[in-house]
Formats: C-alpha cells, structure tokens, sequence
C-alpha cells in the first residue's frame, strides 16, 4: 500500500465536509500518475517490462508485442499489446500507471489508420505486420 502524504490543512477541511469525495479521488489520482511514460500509440511495437513476484523473488519480465489499442481515461489508462507465441496469439492488458510496470520501450512507429486494431487478431503471418513510420 502507498502512503501519500496530504496536508493538514486538506485533512481537516475533509472531516468537516468542505472537501467533496471527488476531489479527494483527484488528488489521490494525481499522487499516482507516472510522469515518465513514453508516447505511443496502436500500431507501435512496445518492449514493457513487468514486474513479476513468484514466492519471495521478484524479476523483472519482458512482454514486447505490437499494441493494439489504448484506452485513455486518466490513471485508468490501458494498453493492450499483442504478440504471437509458438504460433499462438496472446494478447495482455497492461495499466499504464501500474506500479508493476517498470518502463516501457517504444521500438518502432507503426504506420496505421486505425485507433483499435482488432483486425490483427484474424490475421496470419506477414499479413499481421504494419508498415513502419520512418521519421
């Protein structure tokens, strides 16, 4: 669990009932966002490095893959990244501001007119590749 450090003064205007719920959410929401996030978007291929904890060890593992959609909604963000695995498509939700996530490494631009790229999923062998954006 994260301690956030909130001011006195914003704790006794809490217990009084000056200080709404929503904006207390805010604040808390605030104190958890990560500031060092790359920019990405679908179409790109990603190398995300997760955390993983089995028993008393921790290690970090790497998922890369191609993500195929994002959903904005403030630290309620989620990337879904693809990749096929012994000829079999897996797919892996990821929180953006996951404190599981240690970082995430942006390795190609795809150049790709869709938001969602759901049609990957139907797509076998050099079909399911996207072009490249070169800058």
């Amino acid at each position: 669990m994260h301690r956030i450090k909130i001011s006195s003064n914003f704790a006794t205007h809490f217990k009084k009932g000056i200080v709404k719920m929503e904006s207390l959410i805010k604040f808390v929401e605030e104190q958890q966002i990560k500031r060092d996030v790359p920019t990405f978007r679908a179409g790109d291929t990603v190398n995300v490095y997760v955390r993983i904890k089995e028993g008393e060890k921790e290690r970090v593992q790497q998922y890369k893959g191609v993500c195929i959609q994002r959903k904005n909604s403030g630290i309620r963000t989620t990337f879904t990244v693809r990749k096929v695995s012994s000829g079999v498509g897996v797919e892996r939700v990821f929180p953006l501001h996951s404190p599981s996530i240690e970082k995430i490494e942006v390795l190609k631009l795809g150049k790709v007119r869709r938001a969602k790229l759901y049609y990957l999923r139907d797509k076998v062998g050099k079909q399911g590749r996207i072009k490249e954006l070169i800058k």
